[in-house]
């Protein structure tokens, strides 16, 4: 488990990723990680974008629903 001290920021509050976390996360300065509320009610950091997900999974349903249709527009 990795433990963060929430601090001041600007006029902000924000908190450092340590090199550890950057790793276990992926993500270098300047990316942008998203906090997401889970069904239970716990929180996730994540450098996936869930909307992107949400957009992508519902492109795969029509790709797959309608791939004659799209077959034939790609000719």
């Amino acid at each position: 488990m990795l433990k963060f001290k929430v601090t001041t920021v600007g006029a902000s509050a924000g908190f450092i990723l340590t090199k550890e976390a950057m790793a276990r996360l992926k993500v270098q300065k300047g990316d942008t990680v998203y906090l997401t509320e889970a069904p239970d009610g716990s929180y996730r950091l994540t450098p996936y974008n869930p909307d992107f997900e949400r957009q992508m999974s519902l492109a795969e349903d029509i790709m797959r629903e309608d791939k004659d249709v799209l077959r034939a527009l790609a000719k």
